[in-house]
């Protein structure tokens, strides 16, 4: 795209899709959005106890910035590592590392914005079966 091609865009993520991580997103700045050429960028709602599907990233990393509840974030081999976000706080995660997020209240939403630095990220997010999973 040609500099003079380029335009400043504005979009509420108001399409819900579900995720290979089997969360709903609601699509914000992608490839097929806007065009954009490095970056992706939505809304994650976890709903109440929900979690993520185990899995990892190819080739991105991963920025969360969590906007609304708390999450438990596994990650490892054997997602045997453990880190709580709040509202109010960052999270990164590397390209190629397994985690799974749980969302830690039984009674509301877990809401938080992502970014990576892939226009297309779910085409490069793979399923991930730990060979010994935590208990819940």
């Amino acid at each position: 795209m040609a500099a003079d091609e380029y335009r400043v865009q504005g979009l509420r993520p108001d399409t819900e899709v579900m995720t290979r991580q089997h969360l709903p997103y609601f699509v914000g700045i992608s490839g097929q959005t806007v065009g954009a050429q490095g970056l992706s960028m939505h809304l994650v709602v976890i709903p109440p106890g929900g979690r993520a599907e185990p899995h990892l990233h190819i080739g991105y990393e991963t920025g969360i910035y969590v906007l609304e509840g708390r999450v438990l974030t596994r990650w490892g081999a054997a997602l045997e590592n453990e880190i709580v976000s709040e509202a109010g706080e960052f999270l990164f995660i590397p390209p190629g590392v397994p985690h799974e997020a749980i969302n830690l209240s039984a009674s509301e939403a877990a809401r938080a914005i992502v970014a990576r630095n892939d226009p297309a990220e779910q085409d490069r997010v793979v399923p991930y079966a730990p060979a010994e999973k935590p208990a819940s």
